[in-house]
């Protein structure tokens, strides 16, 4: 019967990957979609040009037009690239930092600016001393954001009207670069030069005047320009194949899926109606299923682990979350490990899904140090597999500590504290193989083995505050109040040397990971919050008055010990 409901359960989250049918049928831009075009250091279709690029200038794959038009990232660029309406007066550039709009004379609360209002502001100014502050590599927060800005507005320059988008083909040369329609005459006779030159203006007036042989001509376009260079142009299946996975869009489906399976666990919990905890479970898989599969994909598409920058491993840690909880909930069938990670997954993946500005999910080349490097492939996922597990002990953790606030007395404190030390135990280890490795690979690139950057300091850092309490359990000097604070508080030095290392400080030798636009202070503002949290549950289980005696209990899911004696491990 359990197995019934966790069919069930799968099954319907099948469906819901699968709903709406119309992301699987064939667009009218689809012979647009699958142009193939050479750029930042990969061949890829349109349709991904043209997300990247709103994405970049607009903070958003979407677009709602002044005349009320909502466009998709593909309409949006097509517009802008053959300028169907006058740009100038769009409300589409980002500009969100608050104190430098306000220096620059704009309104704070307004988040999209025209092209125009931009450059009859004082921007020009700060960008100018940003420049010349970035020669000493001495910016403040407001200069950095002004040189963002500056590259989005030079993007939209870029794209507006522009004949120079690399469509064509090397004759050649696979490895050769490709150039713009208006170039087509450096690399072609000139009578192949007109005739895509001609394609392309047709198709232009065919877009601006909205005719219904636009999907025939950008079809011949496709067709003539594979035909130019036929071992050079990519197959389709590899265009296709990245067009139907952002259309797909998998990490989406997958925090909905984890969604409803935490909703699902947690009236599970609350009602006592064990029986349908097998369903989440179903939800739970298949949302792992999907959020697995979109990883897989975008590995295959960039041709190596996914792991390179912050949104991947935003998208990897979710994943990790996602799985070592539910390896732990398949051992022990405790359903506290789905209602810890579901919410740790969902956070990351809206996260990673709502913040291109800040955690920008192109698909870029490597940097050389990391090109088909056998360590990048094992010491990232590692250490950051850590960090999942880390992250379900902070889940874990803040559970305990809702239990210790309210309903003190509850004899599932103390099998929530073995679990949460179990989790504990398999963070330890990755990190610590994580950093071994780590410090293989920096022996081999850097000719020594540690050096105290800022990256491997906080990785020691965050090891040792959860080695010291383990050891504290272990011999008796903390108990399970102590572990359940060291799990949540304990995450605040993974989560330094996770991001602030990266957006923080943003020194050091591993700087292909750094950013800006981190959103410090709402990231402080969580952290201070979470602490709170901790000391009003600290000062609840200090003012007790009397020590903790666990209720007898029917549940088989609760294994009832004496609170906070150490777990003795073999």
């Amino acid at each position: 019967m359990k197995f019934a409901k966790f069919l069930i359960g799968l099954c319907l989250g099948v469906v819901l990957i699968v709903v709406p049918f119309s992301q699987f049928s064939a667009s009218p831009l689809a012979p647009l979609q699958d142009l193939a075009v050479q750029l930042d250091g990969r061949k890829k279709p349109l349709d991904t040009v043209a997300r990247e690029t709103v994405q970049q200038i607009h903070g958003r794959t979407t677009y709602r037009a002044t005349n009320g038009e909502q466009l998709d990232g593909l309409q949006t660029y097509l517009a802008l690239l053959f300028n169907d309406r006058d740009w100038n007066q769009e409300p589409f550039i980002l500009f969100n930092y608050r104190p430098l709009k306000a220096e620059v004379g704009l309104d704070p609360e307004q988040k999209y600016f025209t092209f125009g209002e931009l450059m009859r502001s004082r921007l020009g100014g700060i960008v100018s001393t940003a420049h010349q502050h970035a020669q000493d590599q001495d910016l403040s927060r407001a200069e950095r954001e002004a040189l963002r800005l500056e590259d989005r507005l030079s993007l939209l320059i870029g794209t507006v009207s522009s004949e120079a988008l690399p469509l064509v083909p090397h004759p050649s040369d696979a490895h050769g670069a490709w150039v713009g329609i208006a170039d087509t005459a450096t690399l072609y006779p000139d009578s192949t030069a007109e005739q895509i030159a001609t394609l392309y203006q047709s198709l232009r007036q065919s877009y601006r005047q909205h005719t219904r042989d636009l999907a025939s001509q950008a079809q011949t376009l496709h067709d003539t320009l594979a035909d130019l260079s036929p071992t050079v142009y990519p197959d389709t299946a590899p265009l296709e194949r990245e067009t139907r996975f952002y259309r797909l869009h998998p990490f989406a489906k997958a925090w909905q899926l984890y969604a409803i399976a935490f909703v699902t666990m947690l009236i599970v919990v609350l009602t006592g109606k064990s029986e349908w905890d097998q369903a989440a479970i179903g939800l739970f898989v298949a949302g792992l299923g999907i959020h697995g599969y979109g990883f897989v994909e975008r590995m295959q598409i960039a041709g190596r682990p996914p792991v390179t920058n912050m949104y991947e491993s935003v998208i990897w840690v979710s994943f990790g979350v996602a799985a070592i909880a539910l390896l732990f909930e398949l051992k022990h069938r405790a359903r506290y490990y789905l209602l810890a990670a579901a919410p740790l997954s969902i956070v990351c993946l809206l996260l990673a899904d709502s913040l291109p500005a800040v955690l920008d999910p192109s698909i870029r080349p490597l940097v050389p140090v990391l090109r088909d490097n056998f360590w990048l492939a094992v010491h990232v996922p590692t250490i950051t597999l850590s960090y999942a597990s880390f992250a379900l002990a902070l889940g874990l953790g803040h559970i305990l500590l809702g239990f210790y606030l309210f309903a003190p007395q509850s004899p599932r404190i103390a099998q929530l504290s073995k679990w949460n030390y179990g989790v504990l135990q398999v963070g330890v280890l990755l990190l610590t193989t994580g950093i071994i490795l780590g410090g293989i690979w920096a022996h081999f690139s850097w000719g020594r083995f540690w050096g105290w950057d800022p990256k491997e300091t906080w990785a020691l850092i965050a090891l040792m505050c959860y080695v010291v309490p383990l050891h504290g359990r272990l011999m008796g000097w903390l108990g399970s109040f102590g572990l359940a604070v060291t799990s949540v508080v304990g995450f605040n030095a993974v989560l330094m040397a996770w991001y602030g290392v990266n957006f923080v400080l943003g020194t050091g030798l591993h700087s292909y990971g750094f950013a800006t636009g981190g959103s410090q202070w709402i990231v402080a503002g969580l952290v201070g919050m979470d602490l709170l949290f901790v000391a009003i549950a600290a000062a609840r289980y200090k003012l007790r008055p009397n020590p903790i005696a666990p209720t007898p209990t029917t549940d088989p899911h609760v294994v009832v010990t004496k609170p906070d004696v150490p777990v003795q491990q073999s």
